[in-house]
């Protein structure tokens, strides 16, 4: 605006080393700390390492999202920082507006009066004045800048966090697109605003205001005529915008989201994608959804486009009638040519701040349409919560009971119905049954992913619903039907729920499973880094690398959802063998189709029609001829064995 108008750090001071220096794969002579004489500099360069928090802060499952998120909240939790850009704000503002005084005063006591030292001065006067504005707006830019970068950060993680106390059936619900948008278009939309648009609009609000209070000093009756040409319209003008643009940037929050979706979904299905040639149809589904997008961004483009010239309009006729009563009170010996050029120049003082507030006021509506979302998001309520009274559960030794337990995805369509269901200490039970029947949901429970609509689940005497998440889950190994693989190194998958694992007890874990080939013929060993997704290795050495994370988490329950469903002959027969040492003494429960698996099992159950309806040995279920025997037969004779 003129004068015219308106660590990442891998040491230790101390001989402290840092976390994950220990046990590093050939790292050479042990970490002996920092020498003396280098403290002071290790500490001098830590010292202007940026804050970004505790890294050690823990994470609360019984937590909430902190209240209601607002802009106004976000800025007051760092009072420093809004007080400093505040009084830059001030004194900016302030600055601004001494430029059409200055010039005032040059003309009509300076070059109207012939006063070379009054003009000097002005002129002086004027200088230091643009100086001091722009040291103003410097200081205001790094402290409003800082003051967005703090508040979206902590907002990020506040979103991050309750993210992760969302049940699974948030996300089965949830698209990943649209929670993505959250994290990022929404989130960036809000921090524009914070960073740049949150000081503009009490610059230009001020403005507007000093600027009205000198209008008024200067005449009175020229103020009123402004006031009565421009405020009308420009209030009728702005009614309508704001009605139409709430619309419009709410559609565009929802088709960036779509977009985001649909993005996600054929990136992360490129393998079927291209296997069933589906890019074509797929590029002609994505502009659909892009167009979309394009129609909400030419909704809000069309809007701008009558508004912002609109007003425009109303400030030059304005401008006009004000030029033309002036200069006949200059004729008239009422008002100088100084104060009448002053008086212009304010006008126009008086509507920059006009079409600023426009382009500002699409920015608002844009990180208001945001906040809408984010505060929906963070108002989802995780139907699995911890209670405030949770207690630790302590060390058990297995006994898993379901009393009469219901529970359905959709309440009008139960998957279990009224199940009881007792499993020993250090029993290990097989769930077979067909497909929908409700294996693995009977795993998902025992969990905690998921609560029973009625009835309740305990591990040795405790509810579920009445113990702490951390202590339930670091207690129960779960190896999945499709394993997730992080992005990191080996050694990272196999001690993801144990990172302080030593060495040798990861070499346990490899050698339990059988992945010792795998770790060997990798170029880097455990520190070799895994593509997205474990991309790199197969199908089966996923599954292995898996139960291997299980194995080293050392739970007292283990659950197994399909665990060999895609390992072959040869790897089956290795991680089974594998089996037996991960579940010496464990209470487990395995999810199986293959019945090599579940024969190995203490008990079977067969899972259907809402229950369980047979529950034995492999050999009692086969002698009693029904569906365990039934299934069992048809394995067999697929399979080419004999019972």
């Amino acid at each position: 605006m003129s004068m015219f108008g308106g660590g990442f750090g891998g040491f230790s001071v101390g001989g402290r080393p840092a976390a994950g220096a220990a046990g590093r794969k050939d790292s050479g002579a042990p970490f002996a700390g920092i020498p003396a004489d280098l403290a002071a500099g290790v500490a001098k360069l830590e010292a202007t390492e940026p804050d970004h928090g505790d890294p050690h802060a823990p994470f609360d499952p019984a937590g909430d999202s902190g209240g209601r998120v607002s802009i106004g909240r976000l800025l007051i939790r760092r009072p420093g920082l809004l007080v400093a850009a505040s009084l830059a704000i001030l004194v900016e503002t302030l600055l601004l507006q001494a430029g059409p005084y200055l010039v005032q005063v040059g003309i009509d006591h300076g070059i109207a009066a012939k006063n070379l030292r009054v003009l000097v001065i002005a002129t002086i006067l004027f200088m230091l004045a643009v100086i001091f504005t722009g040291l103003a707006t410097a200081v205001r830019m790094r402290k409003s800048g800082l003051l967005a970068a703090s508040a979206t950060r902590d907002l990020r993680i506040r979103i991050f966090a309750h993210l992760q106390r969302q049940s699974l059936d948030y996300y089965t619900r949830e698209k990943a697109g649209v929670t993505m948008t959250r994290m990022t278009s929404d989130v960036e939309s809000l921090q524009s605003l914070l960073q740049d648009g949150f000081a503009q609009f009490l610059i230009q609000g001020l403005t507007m205001v000093v600027v009205t209070a000198i209008l008024f000093h200067y005449n009175v009756a020229l103020a009123i005529l402004t006031l009565v040409i421009v405020v009308p319209p420009l209030t009728a003008a702005s009614l309508w915008f704001r009605y139409a643009a709430d619309r419009g940037y709410n559609r565009q929050r929802d088709t960036i989201a779509a977009m985001f979706a649909d993005l996600s979904e054929s990136l992360n299905g490129v393998r079927v994608v291209t296997a069933h040639n589906r890019q074509e149809r797929n590029v002609v589904a994505h502009r659909s959804v892009v167009g979309a997008y394009r129609d909400a961004n030419d909704w809000t483009g069309r809007i701008n486009a009558i508004y912002g010239p609109g007003t425009s309009v109303i400030g030059l006729i304005a401008m006009a009638i004000l030029l033309l009563v002036g200069g006949r009170m200059v004729l008239r010996g009422t008002l100088t040519i100084g104060e009448l050029t002053a008086f212009v120049l304010y006008i126009n003082a008086f509507f920059q701040p006009v079409q600023q507030l426009v382009q500002l006021y699409t920015q608002y509506q844009q990180a208001k349409a945001a906040i809408g979302k984010i505060r929906a998001l963070l108002e989802t309520s995780p139907s699995v919560r911890q209670s405030p009274g949770a207690v630790v559960l302590p060390l058990v030794a297995g006994e898993i009971v379901f009393a009469d337990v219901t529970f359905g995805y959709l309440p009008s369509r139960p998957v279990l119905s009224h199940l009881s269901l007792r499993i020993a200490p250090g029993e290990t039970v097989a769930c077979v049954g067909p497909t929908g029947a409700g294996k693995s949901t009977l795993a998902k429970l025992v969990t905690r992913f998921y609560d029973p609509s009625s009835g309740h689940i305990t591990i040795d005497g405790y509810d579920l619903r009445d113990v702490t998440l951390a202590s339930l889950r670091t207690q129960i190994g779960v190896v999945p039907q499709e394993p997730f693989l992080f992005a990191g190194t080996l050694r990272d998958n196999i001690a993801f729920a144990r990172p302080d694992a030593t060495d040798e007890e990861v070499w346990a874990a490899v050698d339990a499973v059988g992945l010792r080939e795998l770790v060997e013929r990798s170029p880097e060993g455990l520190q070799t880094p895994l593509h997205e997704r474990g991309q790199s290795v197969s199908s089966g050495e996923r599954q292995l690398l898996a139960l291997a994370r299980a194995f080293l988490a050392e739970p007292r329950v283990v659950v197994l959802d399909e665990a060999t469903s895609s390992l072959d002959l040869r790897s089956e027969l290795r991680v089974e063998a594998a089996l037996d040492a991960l579940l010496q003494g464990r209470t487990a429960i395995l999810v199986a189709h293959r019945l090599s698996t579940a024969m190995r099992a203490d008990r079977i159950i067969v899972v259907d029609d809402h229950g369980i309806v047979e529950s034995g040995s492999h050999a009692d279920l086969v002698r009693a001829g029904g569906r365990y025997a039934a299934m069992f037969e048809t394995w067999a004779a697929s399979s080419g064995r004999q019972g």
